[in-house]
């Protein structure tokens, strides 16, 4: 019997994180329009012919935030067959890319974003942060693709600690390091014992600055010193 040969397409699909004012964890997504409804989903793109895959997510990271270089990691590959069966998703393929594709295979990409970047798109006409635990049911496989995100940028963290200052703003202070590690790592943290750890690190800088125009006992401001941390390579929790 020969093989059940299909057009099969690959593409990318980029979760990107930011990390927000009120502490939340967010990411980026845009807006995708179908005849008159619009829905939100992740960014991505099908990879052009002349491209290698991480070229490609580099362009749709571009396209997406304006930002020439940011810190990307493949993660998984999402090929199952019914990923894109809703007729839905079928009909706005066919619309985007006007090619009969049968079975498309994604391959995830995530990144990092200080969120007071100014995004500054070329593809997309609405690009909106939203927090991780407000994000609705979006088309394709994409909810199960930013959950499988969330275990990997746990599992960097704690092979690379210093990917969480990607989405601190340049200075920072203890709370706001303590809050983006306890929502990234899920783990329960006491304050006073972090604060504690942070101290001995000779990598996080305290700075001759302190927080303006807040309700409560302003804090100090840190930066993050990548070179000396290069030198310790020290983990935050052990």
């Amino acid at each position: 019997m020969s093989p059940n040969f299909i057009h099969t397409y690959v593409s990318v699909d980029c979760v990107v994180f930011g990390f927000d004012h009120e502490n939340r964890l967010n990411i980026l997504l845009v807006e995708r329009h179908l005849d008159e409804a619009k829905q939100i989903k992740l960014p991505g793109s099908l990879i052009y012919s002349d491209e290698d895959v991480d070229d490609s997510a580099e362009r749709v990271l571009y396209e997406l935030t304006g930002i020439k270089k940011m810190v990307l990691k493949q993660f998984k590959c999402f090929a199952d067959p019914s990923r894109a069966i809703n007729k839905d998703d079928i009909k706005w393929m066919d619309e985007e890319y006007k090619h009969h594709i049968d079975r498309i295979i994604t391959v995830a990409y995530l990144s990092l974003c200080k969120i007071d970047h100014k995004i500054n798109s070329t593809k997309y006409n609405t690009v909106n942060w939203f927090p991780i635990h407000e994000v609705p049911n979006l088309p394709f496989d994409h909810n199960k693709i930013i959950k499988e995100s969330l275990v990997e940028i746990r599992r960097w963290i704690e092979i690379d600690f210093s990917i969480i200052f990607e989405l601190l703003p340049k200075k920072f202070t203890i709370r706001q390091l303590y809050q983006l590690y306890s929502a990234l790592s899920e783990k329960y943290i006491d304050i006073k014992n972090f604060h504690k750890k942070i101290s001995s690190f000779n990598y996080i800088v305290p700075l001759n600055e302190i927080e303006t125009n807040v309700s409560h006992r302003a804090a100090r401001y840190y930066k993050f010193d990548a070179k000396v941390y290069k030198k310790n390579n020290t983990k935050l929790i052990k």
